[in-house]
């Protein structure tokens, strides 16, 4: 039976402060059965933080539901506020992930547009030259989220160098809907250069498992160098999108 400290001791107070602080979440919002709670001015939704006593486990819990889907495996059957709850037998494990759920909360669901609202807010967009202008600043935006998104990996192929690293959407910037699918981080790849070039042309395009699939048009000498050494994984948001890059044959049999 899981019986959190309440309230909490010095020592377990303390090490949830310094947990949330090093990831962000420096607004300290009170108190309530043992849980503690916190914000960000930069990330959005709030977390909780609890424990059974300082040597664990340790609780986090989330009202935000686009990092719960990403997270996956909460304790279902542990009462306590937000959407979902999350038990990791040591500090370090709750560091690890508070990190990952701080790069979530900065990038879903709408983070890149609100910053590309403000970037282009006073920014002409009369001409053809001022339009592309607001394109690139989206787009730059949306490569800075996908890194964080991505964590700086291409998941396919384990490359970091950021040199080598681009944002490939999934749905093309021109046939999206409006500004808010451009940037939207589940409508995006952080893919290798190579690996780039061919989902852009329709070369390759992901099965809902995030495993390559190859047009037939494409060499056998071509797919031999395309490495990859795991699936992408992907969440419903990437597999709907890419149910269009796949439907697409102008783009598949390029």
């Amino acid at each position: 039976m899981i019986k959190l400290e309440s309230p909490q001791s010095f020592i377990v107070g303390q090490e949830c402060q310094k947990v949330s602080w090093q990831n962000g979440y420096r607004r300290a919002m009170g108190q309530m059965e043992g849980w503690a709670r916190y914000g960000s001015t930069t990330a959005k939704g709030t977390i909780w933080l609890a424990a059974m006593g300082q040597e664990g486990p340790w609780f986090l819990a989330l009202d935000h539901g686009g990092i719960v889907e990403e997270l996956g495996r909460p304790q279902d059957d542990m009462p306590g506020p937000g959407l979902a709850r999350f038990m990791y037998a040591s500090l370090t494990e709750l560091y690890a992930e508070l990190t990952r759920v701080y790069q979530l909360g900065v990038t879903l669901p709408d983070g890149p547009l609100e910053e590309f609202l403000v970037a282009v807010r006073d920014l002409p967009k009369t001409t053809e030259a001022e339009r592309l202008i607001i394109q690139r600043v989206g787009q730059d935006i949306f490569r800075d989220r996908l890194m964080t998104y991505w964590q700086g990996r291409c998941p396919l192929t384990g490359i970091t160098d950021p040199a080598l690293l681009r944002a490939s959407h999934i749905i093309a910037w021109k046939d999206c809907a409006g500004d808010a699918e451009r940037l939207d981080v589940h409508n995006g790849l952080l893919l290798s250069a190579l690996w780039d070039a061919a989902f852009d042309r329709g070369l390759v395009t992901f099965d809902d498992e995030g495993r390559p699939e190859y047009s037939p048009s494409l060499s056998e000498n071509a797919r031999a160098e395309l490495r990859w050494r795991e699936a992408i994984p992907l969440t419903d948001n990437h597999r709907a999108r890419l149910n269009w890059h796949r439907a697409n044959p102008f783009r598949l049999n390029q």
